[in-house]
């Protein structure tokens, strides 16, 4: 969100009031507004544990009432929608709903559609984006479909809107579920575990005793743990760059995410490596799916002993590494 943007829809300030903001980010200038009288539902873990440090009150999901809201816009349509149907909700006939945007999130779609909808007025274009006003009118006055609604992905998976692979299976995850050899450790992390379906896979095999869930999206997790009832299953909302539990495991399943946002950052999986490294035992093992121009190899050569391609496609490749805390790559040495 540009503090640009928000300036021009609040020049004098704060409007009075309780504020409902809906996917602001970490990193969002937010300097206008005051703390106390505004509440952030953000779902994601490092952007609410941020926003949170910052004398915000966040939630990954908000109840109750509010005199204004202001919808940040996600790239994919189906949860840019369902935010605004959740703003919506909250707000009386005729209060403000402020719709944030850049261009390539698509907002100038956003704001046709809803022209159609409701009375807008106070459009104003800066930093290659727009911010405009929504007055609610009376009555069901939104598309019943707008709201979230659960999908079902796969036979027996749900997902909702905004969680990475909504609409099917990821076929780097279902490439890894064949390859993960017959019988699997005792004590199993997923590391980016989105809405279950790997862990689910995992938990057929004989061997798992615990498997721990690991995701950052709230919505992903709460997935999760609709797809997965079995009691072996341990739920984490957490951030899987600093994950920890009290003791080792012995076996890490992972798809890590390569973007933040837009933009490609390699360093993501890198993380997760590193994580997994930490997680596991010096006889655990690392199973991993990547995409193949992904440069892991150096990364795990730091972590691991071992590292083996063992399988792939002209897309992904399926990499298995052991030997943690025993790579070619060591911190410290004589100063």
């Amino acid at each position: 969100m540009s503090a640009s943007r928000l300036a021009l829809a609040f020049p004098d300030g704060q409007p009075e009031g309780r504020l409902l903001i809906v996917g602001a980010l970490a990193g969002d200038d937010l300097l206008p507004l005051v703390p106390a009288m505004t509440v952030i539902q953000q779902g994601q873990f490092p952007d609410h544990r941020a926003l949170t440090a910052r004398g915000f009150q966040v939630a990954p999901r908000v109840e109750g009432g509010f005199d204004t809201a202001l919808v940040v816009l996600p790239r994919a349509k189906p949860e840019a929608r369902a935010r605004i149907a959740d703003a919506a909700a909250r707000l009386a006939p005729g209060a403000a709903l402020w719709i944030d945007g850049q261009k390539t999130d698509g907002v100038d779609s956003m704001l046709k559609d809803l022209r159609s909808l409701a009375p807008i007025d106070e459009v104003h274009s800066k930093a290659h984006g727009k911010i405009f006003r929504v007055t609610l009118p009376e009555g069901d006055w939104l598309p019943t479909d707008w709201a979230a609604q659960a999908h079902e992905a796969a036979p027996g998976f749900v997902t909702r809107p905004g969680v990475f692979s909504a609409d099917g299976i990821d076929p780097g995850s279902a490439l890894l579920a064949r390859h993960l050899p017959e019988r699997l450790p005792a004590r199993m992390v997923d590391l980016g575990a989105g809405w279950g379906w790997l862990a689910a896979q995992a938990l057929s095999h004989p061997g798992v005793e615990v498997m721990h869930l690991v995701e950052a999206g709230h919505e992903a997790l709460e997935s999760a743990r609709e797809n997965i009832t079995d009691p072996r299953a341990r739920f984490h909302w957490a951030d899987a760059r600093d994950f920890a539990l009290p003791e080792p495991v012995n076996g890490v399943i992972m798809n890590p995410p390569f973007h933040e946002g837009r933009r490609a950052d390699p360093k993501l999986g890198a993380a997760f490596i590193a994580t997994a490294a930490r997680l596991l035992t010096g006889a655990g093992r690392l199973w991993m799916v990547a995409n193949r121009h992904l440069p892991y190899e150096t990364v795990l050569a730091g972590h691991f002993a071992q590292v083996a391609e063992i399988g792939g496609d002209s897309r992904y490749k399926i990499i298995e590494a052991s030997g943690a805390g025993r790579g070619a790559i060591r911190k410290g040495g004589r100063g």
